[in-house]
C-alpha cells in the first residue's frame, strides 16, 4: 500500500496567500504606526505638565513671575548653556526625561537638553518689551549702578512683562512648546502647556508672526 502524498501548494494558492500577507502588513503597518504616534503624543503632553510643575514652584517662590531665561539652551565647548532646565534645575533635574519629547528624533534638538522652546524667553526680545526696558535703564545712574543691578532689574522688568501677557492671553500662547513639528496631525504639529497647567495641542501662532503680533 502506497503512503499517501500530500497535496503541494499550486503557484495560484501561494500568490493568493502572499496577496492576503501584503493586505494583513498593508492594514496592521500603519495601524501600528498610528497608535505609536497617539503614544508619544500622549508622553509629549505628560512631559509638559510635569515640566510646568517646576515654572509653578518657580513662580510661587517669586511673587507669581515667569521665569525669565532664554527660549533654548545653546550648546557650546564647556556644555549646554542657558535655557529653562538649567534655570529651573533647583525644582528638577536639568536632565530629567521629561524635558525630552518622546517623538523628538532630531540630534541637534536632543544635544540641546530640550525638545520644547520656552516662549515668554523669546517674546521678551518684541520692541514694545524692550522699548519700555530700555527706558527703565536708563532711568540708573551708570556711574552707581553696577552692570549686576542693571542685569537684575532688566530680567525683572522682562519677567514682570512677560507674566502680564501670559495671564492676559492665558487661552492662546503657550509658555513651552515643541521647538519643532513633530505630532503628525491635520493643522498644528505641535503641543504646548499654558499658563494655567493645560497641556493641548498649540494654536497656531504663525498669523500671528505675519502680522507682527506684539505684547
Amino acid at each position: 500500500m502506497h503512503p499517501m502524498r500530500r497535496k503541494a501548494f499550486t503557484l495560484v494558492e501561494l500568490l493568493v496567500v502572499v496577496a492576503i500577507i501584503g493586505i494583513l502588513i498593508g492594514i496592521i503597518v500603519p495601524s501600528a504606526r498610528g497608535i505609536q504616534r497617539e503614544s508619544q503624543n500622549a508622553g509629549c503632553l505628560s512631559n509638559l505638565r510635569q515640566d510646568f510643575i517646576a515654572v509653578d514652584s518657580y513662580r510661587q517662590q517669586n511673587n507669581g513671575r515667569l521665569p525669565m531665561c532664554e527660549f533654548l539652551p545653546v550648546v557650546t565647548d564647556a556644555g549646554i548653556d542657558g535655557g529653562l532646565p538649567n534655570f529651573l534645575s533647583g525644582f528638577m533635574p536639568a536632565d530629567s526625561s521629561s524635558w525630552i519629547c518622546p517623538s523628538d528624533k532630531d540630534e541637534e534638538s536632543l544635544s540641546t537638553g530640550t525638545s520644547y522652546m520656552y516662549l515668554p524667553g523669546l517674546l521678551r526680545y518684541t520692541p514694545a518689551v524692550q522699548v519700555d526696558v530700555v527706558t527703565l535703564l536708563m532711568s540708573f545712574d551708570p556711574a552707581t549702578t553696577s552692570m549686576d543691578r542693571l542685569m537684575t532689574v532688566r530680567l525683572d522688568a522682562e519677567a514682570r512683562a512677560m507674566t502680564e501677557f501670559f495671564e492676559r492671553e492665558a487661552a492662546r500662547y503657550p509658555l513651552l512648546t515643541d521647538s519643532q513639528d513633530r505630532h503628525r496631525r491635520v493643522g498644528v504639529e505641535r503641543n504646548g502647556v499654558y499658563i494655567d497647567g493645560s497641556a493641548r495641542m498649540a494654536e497656531d501662532l504663525s498669523q500671528d508672526a505675519e502680522n507682527g503680533a506684539t505684547p
